[in-house]
């Protein structure tokens, strides 16, 4: 599980930085949050880790602080570039 995490965390960065160059709620701002979901469940599976209830939270919460921290990144780039 904590492979898992990780790697669900480092798919979201990518596209937490994309997201942070969108305008908010914008289609794109969707596509931006919304594409790495089924891959984020693609890689569980492929894992071995079935859906439980129990470990919902962890993968939620890596999950968006991936995207969180590359929004950071992407804010941290503009101000020093």
């Amino acid at each position: 599980m904590v492979v898992a995490s990780i790697l669900i965390f480092l798919l979201n960065l990518p596209f937490g930085y994309w997201r942070a160059g969108l305008r908010k709620f914008s289609p794109m701002w969707f596509v931006a949050i919304h594409t790495p979901v089924p891959l984020a469940i693609g890689l569980r599976y492929a894992m071995g880790l079935d859906f439980r209830l129990a470990t919902l939270p962890v993968f939620v919460a890596v999950f968006f602080g991936g995207q969180w921290v590359g929004g950071l990144l992407r804010a941290r780039v503009k101000v020093e570039g």
